[in-house]
């Protein structure tokens, strides 16, 4: 029985067993603590790396905030979704865990093949759907005895909401959720083969005072394309790689608008220091620069540029010639 799920009614027979003594729970322990072998299902291969597993969780954790935001604002009350646990079991074993009439919705992917499945506590759907006609929101389980008219709100409802995994699977993948079925019994669905592992990622959802379990069940097959992309080697090389083109491109922008003091040189010559102590205004200095040689243009006192001097609207004006080279660039 350790690392399977229970249903319901193993469940209730497990804690009637309990409560009339047919079984102690002392001895419960004692078994638990003596056992040594643990036993391995080859039915239930693990398919998933833990490191796999993990990445799926932080994508479904940033979903879990979108959802949070959207049914916050759509139904006006106090809402808190997040991750409660993550993990890969066969199909079969999902499907005998969840009640047997629930809410049932079934997306499509696309690029990603086959499907998924989000299970939505009866309890929670009927909460959100009042809240959305301006009840209070209070909870109900008459999910065998939909209407027409709630089951097309219901499934109008999450369809608009899974609208949101577009965006928490986007640094993995492109996808487009599509709504293709939507359906209360669990028994008419068949998506993959009873023992196709199949990650569920459960969500703790809480809307006002109605509380309950969204669970999405992911098969292999969707994810099997995508697999690379899960680890965490993945993830840190992709942030990196994004983070260090937003450095770019920002510093790029600053750079564009920095200032830089430009300045022309005319020329040059040599003077002693008495000479400089006897200058005065109407004195000429002899430069050692042809009229017809360009000048040099720094750039922060750095040669750069050639260039010659002339007048532009009236105004000095340099005109650049060609790049200044050095000693060095010109043997190059």
């Amino acid at each position: 029985m350790s690392g399977e799920v229970l249903s319901q009614n193993e469940i209730d027979a497990l804690l009637s067993a309990l409560s009339t003594g047919e079984m102690d729970a002392d001895e419960l322990k004692k078994e638990e603590t003596e056992k040594k072998v643990k036993v391995y299902d080859f039915k239930r291969a693990l398919r998933f790396s833990k490191d796999q597993v993990r990445s799926l969780t932080r994508i479904h954790e940033n979903f879990a905030r979108l959802l949070t935001t959207y049914f916050s604002a759509q139904l006006r009350t106090l809402t808190q979704i997040t991750v409660a646990s993550a993990d890969q079991i066969p199909y079969e074993e999902f499907i005998r865990s969840i009640p047997k009439m629930t809410i049932l919705n079934v997306f499509e992917l696309p690029p990603l093949d086959g499907r998924i499945l989000v299970e939505v506590n009866p309890n929670i759907a009927y909460s959100m759907m009042d809240r959305m006609l301006g009840g209070r929101g209070g909870g109900s389980n008459k999910v065998d005895s939909l209407t027409e008219i709630e089951t097309k709100l219901m499934s109008n409802m999450f369809e608009k909401a899974f609208e949101s995994l577009r965006e928490a699977w986007s640094n993995v993948v492109d996808i487009d959720p599509i709504l293709s079925d939507f359906e209360v019994n669990p028994q008419f669905l068949q998506m993959v083969s009873p023992n196709e592992t199949v990650v569920v990622i459960s969500l703790n959802t809480q809307i006002g005072e109605t509380s309950g379990m969204i669970n999405i069940c992911i098969p292999h097959i969707v994810l099997e394309p995508i697999i690379p992309k899960l680890s965490a080697h993945y993830w840190m090389q992709s942030k990196t790689k994004e983070k260090n083109i937003k450095e770019i491109v920002e510093i790029e922008k600053k750079i564009k608008h920095a200032d830089l003091m430009i300045t022309a040189e005319l020329g040059e010559s040599n003077i002693t220091i008495s000479e400089f102590m006897q200058l005065s205004i109407g004195d000429v200095i002899q430069l050692d620069q042809l009229i017809e040689s360009p000048l040099i243009i720094k750039v922060e006192n750095e040669p750069k540029f050639y260039g010659q001097a002339g007048k532009m609207n009236r105004k000095l004006a340099v005109q650049i010639l060609d790049q200044y080279k050095r000693g060095d660039e010109i043997n190059d």
